[in-house]
């Protein structure tokens, strides 16, 4: 009897220590690729003391690769670098119902089984929501919004303009150009309505990371800023250039989000470009947590939690805004749900300045992408009962 239980008890123990695999996909096809990868690594170095880490690197050109172990690369501008080694031939098993992520690899017939996924892939389809429906359709929990609040929050214009609806939040004029608005018929119409807003801000509407931006302060350049931002989408914003400063506030939660301190981006530049946040060492300040008062710190922090709400976002957040100095406006800038996360990004340092430290962080949220997760599969299982 004694040696049974013996046995009972060591099987029990072992099922409680048994750690989460935890997915982190990152790369993918977009202009923010190795901003991704940065992110990964940073993640995968932390989580790994905790949980079982598989890597699952996407290419530049949307191939798939699950590593064999974590492999770190030194890159030239963005430091370290989660590697992706191309080998094997992988697919996702659809086949599977039991709540995890299954790779196999073709040719050997290896299976791989994630519990949790963590998408770290910024920007174009990654955190537009066509990832998340991915891992919807095959039924994995997944840190961060889903398929809705991520393509609604990646689409600025769309985002601009459900906000503009809702009472209370102000947006800096804009226009909205698509590819094909840019006939020679239309094109000079576009030019001169573009030159009577100057100075303006001409991004791409889907883009993350300040890649295509460019500030645009006379007409000579405005054709050339147009056909750069159109490179990474075929629907562009033109927004005016205001005299502001930047605040930055963290959000996570599901139904009841909690907002950081607040953070402030003091650029040394003209504006916080790529270049700025990326390449340069002395591109910015941060100024962690913002001289503000405390009554307007709790003003950015509410409506940070509103917005994240009102733009469907579950998981995580960032809430970015602008103040102009002249007026003291607030206006909503953009809201970035899947930010950037190596320990020195903005997301992170708030949380940290907020006492949340970078391994509790990376724990909260597989915490609510898992409370998510159980949620729905409640809500599937009492429509089919229902069905039946």
């Amino acid at each position: 009897m004694n040696n049974k239980k013996d046995t009972v008890h060591s099987n029990q123990k072992k099922a409680v220590t048994k750690r989460l695999r935890l997915g982190i996909i990152y790369g993918g096809k977009s202009g923010e690729h190795d901003v991704s990868r940065c992110s990964a690594a940073s993640i995968a170095e932390v989580a790994s003391k905790k949980y079982e880490v598989v890597c699952i690197g996407i290419t530049r050109d949307g191939r798939w690769y699950v590593q064999n172990a974590i492999h770190i690369d030194n890159h030239p501008s963005f430091g370290k670098v989660l590697a992706i080694h191309e080998h094997g031939k992988w697919a996702i098993d659809t086949s599977s119902s039991d709540g995890s992520l299954h790779l196999l690899e073709k040719v050997t017939g290896e299976e791989v089984i994630v519990d949790v996924v963590f998408p770290i892939v910024h920007g174009t389809y990654g955190e537009d929501g066509t990832l998340q429906g991915l891992l919807e359709m095959v039924d994995v929990p997944y840190v961060g919004p889903g398929v809705l609040g991520s393509a609604v929050g990646m689409d600025k214009d769309i985002a601009k303009r459900v906000l503009m609806n809702a009472n209370g939040f102000a947006i800096v004029p804009f226009k909205t150009i698509r590819i094909n608005e840019m006939n020679p018929q239309n094109k000079q119409k576009i030019l001169r309505m573009v030159e009577r807003m100057l100075p303006v801000f001409i991004k791409p509407a889907n883009a993350g990371s300040s890649v295509g931006i460019s500030k645009v302060t006379n007409k000579g350049i405005i054709e050339e800023s147009l056909s750069l931002a159109f490179k990474y989408d075929t629907k562009v914003i033109v927004e005016k250039a205001i005299d502001c400063r930047e605040f930055e506030v963290s959000v996570m939660g599901n139904e009841e989000p909690v907002a950081s301190v607040v953070g402030e981006i003091i650029p040394q530049h003209e504006y916080y470009s790529y270049k700025a946040k990326y390449l340069e060492k002395d591109g910015a300040t941060l100024a962690i947590p913002a001289t503000i008062s405390k009554s307007f710190e709790h003003h950015l922090q509410k409506a940070a939690c509103t917005i994240f709400s009102l733009l469907e976002c579950e998981g995580l957040a960032r809430v970015d805004f602008f103040v102009e100095k002249k007026t003291n406006i607030l206006y909503f800038n953009e809201i970035n749900t899947l930010p950037g996360f190596t320990s020195i990004s903005m997301y992170p340092k708030l949380w940290d300045c907020s006492g949340i430290p970078y391994t509790k962080l990376i724990d909260t949220l597989i915490h609510y992408a898992l409370k998510r997760h159980r949620r729905r599969k409640k809500m599937v299982g009492a429509f089919l009962r229902l069905k039946k």
